[in-house]
Order: C-alpha cells, then structure tokens, then sequence
C-alpha cells in the first residue's frame, strides 16, 4: 500500500492534527481540512483548492498529497522496483 505525505506544494509546510482551516463565507466551520479530502463536515462544501496556513499561497487540495517513497526504494535500480509489491 502506497504511503502517502501532505504537505504544502508551495512551501512545502506539514500540517499537524491541530491545524484549523475555515469554512468562508459558507457556514464557519473550523476543521483540518486533511481529515475530510477537503469537504466541510457541517455543510458539504467541496474545497477544490487549501490555502497554507504558513505561506498563504493556495493550491489544488489534491495537489498536498504527495506518495512517500522509502529511501531504501529511492536508491535501488528501476528493475527490482518494477518487481516490488505494494
């Protein structure tokens, strides 16, 4: 199974289980938006794109999903990647 990491796209800043995003102008919700893939759990309201709450610049919300690849698959030949299972 793929590993996944979020971060910015811009700044590359991680966000923590603590980190709030509001739901404006629709209904105020406070949530952390990764928690959901970016849907407002009050009013449903589809956020296509996340603002960083370090740089403020916005970016697509799938674009924060980046794969996690181990060092250790990093560095071996593109031959016995293509036969790793996961």
């Amino acid at each position: 199974m793929k590993q996944v990491k979020i971060y910015c796209p811009k700044c590359q800043w991680v966000p923590d289980a603590s980190a709030r995003w509001l739901c404006e102008p629709s209904c105020g919700c406070s949530w952390n938006t990764f928690e959901t893939c970016g849907v407002c759990p009050r009013c449903g309201r589809n956020w296509e794109d996340t603002q960083c709450l370090a740089c403020h610049r916005w970016s697509p919300h799938a674009d924060w999903y980046h794969e996690f690849i181990p060092d250790e698959q990093q560095q071996m030949p593109k031959t016995e990647l293509a036969g790793a299972t996961g």
